[in-house]
């Protein structure tokens, strides 16, 4: 029997109510995945400090989107379990978390790119102000190009916490979208 694909709106509703109700878990394994991502995001920025060319400031925001795509297929498969009630499952959690993005993305594009969407806009509000009124917004769209060590470290705290805040959220969008049930087989349920 073919599972119909996740629709959007239903989908984003559920996982607001999953993490509402498993946020303990789910926040536990966001932040350690931002904490672990901050490492190479902070490297990465440092290794072109004071570097103006534009070239640069697209590898470094390329390289950024990887290591944040890894943490969050990290979360997701940490996070697959909990909507059956399960507990956060560390263990394998990177290779579960991309065949429940796969699976997502195949099935129920529209309900992915609404949870970005969603997420994008959470994690937006909670990073640009704060770096525009740090670093100015030609650093922030642009090259570093040399900011104030204290305007550097308030935008990367906005980007931890930012990360922090939504990573579960897709996660658990990921997971309702790319079929749950499939996640607690495999985690052993």
């Amino acid at each position: 029997m073919t599972r119909a694909p996740a629709r959007p709106l239903p989908t984003v509703r559920t996982a607001l109510v999953l993490l509402r109700r498993h946020w303990r878990p789910a926040y536990l394994a966001a932040v350690a995945a931002t904490l672990v991502n901050t490492v190479p995001d902070v490297v990465r920025q440092l290794l072109v400090w004071d570097d103006p060319r534009v070239w640069t400031a697209v590898l470094v925001d390329v390289v950024g989107f990887l290591t944040a795509l890894v943490a969050q297929l990290w979360v997701t498969g940490a996070v697959a379990a909990m909507p059956e009630g399960g507990p956060l499952r560390v263990a394998g959690a990177l290779r579960r978390g991309t065949g429940l993005a796969w699976a997502a993305v195949r099935t129920a594009p529209g309900t992915v790119a609404a949870g970005v969407a969603l997420g994008g806009a959470v994690s937006a509000l909670l990073t640009v102000p704060a770096s525009v009124a740090a670093i100015g917004l030609d650093s922030v769209l642009g090259p570093l190009d040399d900011p104030p060590v204290g305007g550097f470290a308030v935008a990367a705290v906005s980007d931890v916490v930012a990360s922090a805040v939504t990573l579960p959220f897709l996660a658990l969008v990921l997971v309702l979208a790319g079929g749950h049930r499939l996640a607690v087989r495999a985690t052993g349920q």
